[in-house]
């Protein structure tokens, strides 16, 4: 390494059964936090914590199922998840074809960073709640 130079970060995010895998380059462009209610049901959980990386930055081995479903906005989401196990290991927005998406949970990692927003508030559980200090948008 030289010297100013500060080493990339690798991380691995998998599914339950390990067969799917995504790696990571660098650190994430954005982590944030959605309380939508497709996260929702996609999850099993009360929000969804993603992360977003540049494609170019991410390298998948395994077999993935895709679907592809209409978020509130209007565009399309491609959720690939492994066949065996069901567990979502990445998605991509179709209009930001150059960006990578991980559920945070896929890194198995308790020290991942932290989100730094907090999005579709209005339908967070009232006894869910988060720090202060990230941005939060209804």
């Amino acid at each position: 390494m030289t010297q100013g130079v500060a080493a990339m970060i690798t991380r691995q995010a998998a599914c339950s059964c390990g067969q799917l895998q995504v790696t990571t380059c660098g650190e994430p462009i954005r982590i944030s936090v959605c309380h939508c209610l497709a996260c929702q049901q996609r999850t099993g959980s009360i929000f969804g914590v993603q992360a977003r990386f540049p494609k170019a930055s991410c390298s998948v081995v395994g077999n993935a199922t895709a679907y592809t479903r209409t978020a509130d906005s209007g565009n399309t989401i491609t959720f690939h998840f492994c066949p065996t196990c069901g567990a979502t290991v990445y998605y991509q927005p179709d209009d930001m074809l150059d960006i990578l998406m991980v559920p945070v949970g896929a890194f198995a990692d308790p020290g991942f960073p932290a989100p730094r927003i907090s999005v579709y508030e209005e339908r967070r559980h009232t006894w869910a709640s988060l720090p202060v200090e990230i941005e939060h948008i209804a």
